[in-house]
């Protein structure tokens, strides 16, 4: 049974698209199958693993139809045909790892969806629309037989959003070591218990039950944070970066986490603690490497994989790269395991 998990934060440049490449990939080496799903309209993963050089580049992939929004297309523009599998495509390099494009015209169902969602109870022909995007990935992992979706969302409260958090079985928080990402987490302390109680009715709902495609009845559960993007001073991160490291686990531990809790949107203290996951429920730290992401993205390949060729450094500088890259290659790597033991964990 495939496993979603969305990484979402609607404050912007938390490295969501650099977390979700990195960690579908480590995935897929420790022999997982994985969808990543580029689901911003922005379409910043979609450009990591495919790089287009041209606008026929990108509208010789739109033709195709291989993108989430022509997955959903036959309910979102009421075509005679049911929603089909995305035949996803497969990431160079990566066994095991397929990507479902986005589109940037996927936010241009942005306004149906949310009226679709207030008024679905009420509106027999907007049925459908609430379920269907569980539905196309659901479709799409069992003709890939995927383990585990990735979900790299775009990051503000739409409604396209708030049905992808809340039909998704987990979900990861990546953050930056700053004001706004604290601002960030205390606005889905209120948030997200919002849009859970929403779900749950809407799971319950007669008329989504019978729909063609069924809202699910799903309780979306914090798998843990991830702070990044810090420089680090004498092995540490610096004065100014650990300051609001040690915010955000306050404002995590002290308000994100029992707003969750009340929810049940969280895992059992032991399944964290297996993790070593503590209070503030983080799953990684991972510090700024800002010209190894730069030849990530110039190579189409995650941090930890670069070749020394590609790193293109010599002597020492290319020596202290390396050991950054171990580090990298290091922390995705215990990233991952702790996503497969605690998904494991809950499924079993």
């Amino acid at each position: 049974m495939v496993q979603k998990i969305a990484l979402f934060n609607h404050k912007g440049g938390v490295s969501k698209t650099t977390t979700t490449f990195n960690l579908g990939w480590m995935l897929a080496t420790k022999g997982k199958k994985v969808i990543i799903v580029d689901a911003d309209p922005q379409c910043e993963l979609t450009e990591m693993v495919l790089r287009f050089s041209t606008k026929e580049d990108i509208e010789g992939l739109y033709e195709k139809k291989q993108n989430i929004k022509s997955g959903l297309a036959p309910v979102f523009e009421s075509r005679p045909k049911l929603i089909e599998a995305v035949d996803c495509l497969p990431v160079e390099g990566c066994d095991g790892l397929f990507l479902l494009p986005g589109h940037v015209g996927f936010a241009e169902y942005e306004v149906t969806l949310g009226i679709a969602q207030e008024l679905s109870g009420s509106i027999q022909a907007l049925q459908n629309l609430p379920g269907s995007i569980s539905y196309l990935l659901q479709k799409t992992a069992d003709k890939f037989e995927a383990d585990y979706i990735l979900i790299d969302m775009s990051p503000n409260l739409s409604s396209i959003n708030q049905n992808l958090m809340m039909t998704s079985d987990f979900f990861i928080l990546p953050t930056n070591p700053d004001f706004f990402s604290v601002m960030a987490i205390d606005s889905l302390a209120k948030i997200l218990p919002k849009w859970y109680a929403w779900a749950q009715k809407a799971s319950e709902m007669r008329i989504l039950k019978d729909a063609d495609y069924p809202f699910p009845k799903v309780t979306p559960r914090l798998l843990g944070t991830i702070v990044q993007n810090y420089t680090i001073r004498y092995g540490e991160p610096a004065t100014v970066f650990q300051n609001w490291i040690n915010k955000i686990k306050v404002a995590v531990s002290a308000r994100l986490g029992p707003s969750l809790r009340e929810n049940n949107m969280l895992l059992t203290d032991e399944m964290y603690a297996s993790q070593g996951i503590k209070s503030d429920f983080c799953l990684a730290k991972i510090s700024a490497f800002n010209s190894l992401i730069a030849k990530s993205q110039k190579y189409q390949t995650p941090v930890f994989a670069l070749t020394s060729e590609q790193i293109e450094q010599v002597g020492i500088v290319l020596e202290t790269t390396l050991k950054a890259q171990e580090k990298f290659r290091n922390t995705f790597d215990e990233l991952a395991d702790k996503i497969i033991c605690l998904t494991n964990a809950v499924s079993n």
